[in-house]
């Protein structure tokens, strides 16, 4: 069931980052460029995401589970470490670079795009990467309340 699930996830996610755009990085380039010609397409679909999410994730948070009824974990909203600042400013300055993010490239990289591959490729080395500085960092994974149990 968890294979359906996961399979169902990821095909309705790729198709909304299909249909809303994200897959562009015109558009995603559009929605940085404040100072520009701003393009304000992307925040209606954040704001529809998080509309349409919010009620999953407060479901999420009630029962420690989710829809597929895995357990999870989640961090403490309130720590704002250097590593989160570091890593948000990294992810920014390549998201504005590239265009892209994670999950739209993957789904470009099911395109056979050629930027896709290698944003991705570079991505995945990127992750390799950063496993080998934070081995036994996350051996124990933070506790459901955000407190160390």
């Amino acid at each position: 069931m968890g294979l359906f699930v996961a399979l169902a996830a990821g095909l309705l996610f790729s198709v909304g980052l299909l249909l809303s755009g994200m897959t562009n990085p015109e558009t995603v380039l559009g929605f940085l460029d404040v100072a520009g010609h701003w393009n304000p397409t992307l925040g209606f679909v954040m704001v529809g995401a998080i509309v349409v999410a919010a009620p999953a994730f407060a479901w999420m948070r009630h029962k420690g589970r989710t829809l597929g009824g895995q357990p999870v974990t989640l961090p403490d909203r309130r720590l704002i470490t250097p590593q989160l600042v570091i890593g948000s400013a990294i992810f920014g300055i390549g998201w504005g670079l590239a265009g892209l993010c994670p999950g739209p490239a993957i789904v470009l990289v099911g395109r056979g795009l050629p930027y896709a591959i290698v944003f991705t490729g570079s991505m995945a080395i990127g992750m390799i990467i950063e496993s080998r500085f934070t081995i036994g960092a996350e051996a124990s994974p933070p506790h459901p309340s955000g407190n160390s149990a």
